[in-house]
């Protein structure tokens, strides 16, 4: 679509395919970063592209869910329910998932180091299936909140598991890539919600939701599970047969079972673990990664995205608005990957927060200038806040909202990483909690400018504490992370533990 703007049309055909060479050249950089993705050996390659992150795709058109079906369900258009729902029962419908999370993440974080993390991921599509089928029936609220709890509640765990099993799978130099192909298909899941849930029934989209959690389930159990779990359980052979099949060389299996015997020697118990000066240092940076990424309200703001569209009261339709933001957040997805080789991870963090912070100034300005009675929408006006979403949701997702999964799996040794990770997102999950649930609220009290603009002092103040405080993480290995941040080797730590 972009290359439209370079074709003459009132040129021969041959002149109708060409291209404009900046375009071409961004578009052949960024083919030339996926190449070494491309070049995984086969069963790699199936697993990153085909099978694991297919589970994000029903995350994505789950965690969306709440923009095209909210506005359903508080206009009683084609619902289950008797009754339009009132705007707190919305509330909790979008939010109540979320508590749940809180309460059972870091059960399930044990519980990846127990059965292993490709049985985890199979173990939470199950109970994904029956909610997604009762939602189509549900005909109370209470039944609803439950139904969105589960889904809600899958939703996070999968963004636990899968990016620990994805750090563990992939090698250090395919390990961001591999990553942000989980936020990609996520991605594509959000489109396909924003693209077709405002036009479709409320029911025929919970069905269609409830066939795409079935297909994207059935090659999960054919996965490999992580060659470090299997390690650290003694299946050293099963691990070696698992980095054969997805590892280059010899040269590169021998080296990462070394880092498995470092790691492995240095495994705690979990009351020891908060002892481990490292650890809580690590845990930290997670925590300030992960609430983080919500306390700047993005999560809030595409939650209500069609809702919020509604109240600007402009010419633009709010269905076809969310529908170009959706792509936009697609199309920035898939920009991370270019953008993640060429600048690496904190410098992406930190410029996209800027553009963030610019954003919810953006709509803040809107609502106070539209804020006077009788106040009518005209000129660039009707187009500010469309403008101002279309920047929030570039800059999320090129940066924080992609990068959230991959660098807070880097921040932890194996020893370490499913508990640390776990702790990260429940300390997210509570921040979501809040601004999902007193978003409405806040917007009322507060008024909808100040809320956007406390929103983008918070995205200004996470910029400034990731520019002084997050080490860069890219083409490091595990080993050396942790030496960035200050861990001494093996050896010594082992001595300093006997003595402590």
């Amino acid at each position: 679509m972009i290359a439209l703007r370079s074709i003459n049309i009132h040129t021969s055909f041959a002149n109708m395919v060409q291209i404009d060479a900046n375009i071409l050249g961004m578009v052949t950089k960024i083919m030339q970063y996926f190449r070494p993705i491309l070049s995984i050996r086969s069963p790699a390659k199936k697993f990153a592209k085909k099978h694991v992150n297919l589970g994000s795709l029903t995350t994505g058109m789950s965690m969306y869910w709440s923009s095209p079906m909210i506005v359903k369900l508080s206009n009683g258009t084609d619902i289950p329910l008797p009754q339009p729902i009132t705007e707190k029962e919305g509330s909790w419908i979008v939010s109540a998932g979320y508590l749940a999370a809180i309460a059972t993440n870091f059960l399930g974080g044990l519980l990846i180091d127990k059965i292993g993390r490709k049985y985890c991921i199979i173990l939470v599509t199950i109970p994904r299936l029956f909610a997604s089928v009762w939602t189509i029936f549900a005909n109370e609220v209470w039944m609803l909140i439950l139904c969105r709890a589960v889904m809600v509640l899958t939703d996070c765990y999968m963004f636990v598991a899968i990016p620990v099993y994805v750090s563990e799978i992939a090698s250090k130099d395919h390990r961001g890539p591999l990553g942000t192909f989980l936020h990609i298909s996520s991605c594509t899941g959000i489109v396909i919600t924003l693209g077709v849930g405002p036009f479709l029934s409320y029911t025929v989209f919970n069905a269609i939701l409830a066939g795409v959690i079935v297909i994207t389930a059935l090659p999960l159990p054919f996965l490999p599970d992580s060659p470090f779990y299997l390690y650290t359980k003694g299946r050293i052979d099963d691990s070696l047969t698992v980095l054969s099949k997805i590892r280059a060389s010899d040269d590169i299996i021998k080296q990462e079972i070394e880092d498995y015997k470092s790691a492995k020697r240095v495994q705690i118990n979990t009351l020891a673990l908060f002892k481990d000066k490292i650890f809580l240092k690590s845990l930290s940076l997670g925590i300030l990664i992960c609430a983080g990424s919500n306390a700047i309200g993005y999560n809030a703001v595409s939650f209500y995205l069609q809702t919020i569209l509604d109240s600007t009261k402009t010419s633009v339709q709010s269905e076809h608005a969310s529908v170009v933001i959706g792509c936009i957040q697609l199309f920035a997805a898939l920009c991370t990957s270019f953008f993640n080789n060429t600048f690496g991870r904190r410098p992406i963090l930190i410029y996209t927060l800027a553009g963030l912070f610019l954003g919810m100034i953006g709509l803040g300005t809107f609502f106070e200038l539209t804020s006077k009675e009788n106040y009518i929408v005209t000129g660039f006006l009707n187009y500010l806040p469309i403008i101002s979403l279309i920047v929030c949701t570039y800059c999320f997702n090129v940066g924080i909202g992609c990068l959230i999964f991959v660098v807070t799996a880097e921040l932890f040794d194996g020893a370490a990483r499913a508990i640390g990770v776990s702790i990260c997102i429940l300390v997210s999950l509570l921040i979501v909690f809040l601004t999902t649930n007193y978003f409405a609220e806040m917007a009322v009290k507060l008024g909808p400018s100040n809320t956007y603009w406390f929103f983008s002092a918070m995205c200004a103040l996470v910029g400034t504490l990731i520019y002084f405080f997050i080490p860069e993480t890219k083409g490091k290995t595990f080993s050396e992370i942790q030496i960035a941040l200050g861990r001494k080797n093996n050896e010594t730590e082992d001595k300093e533990r006997q003595m402590s």
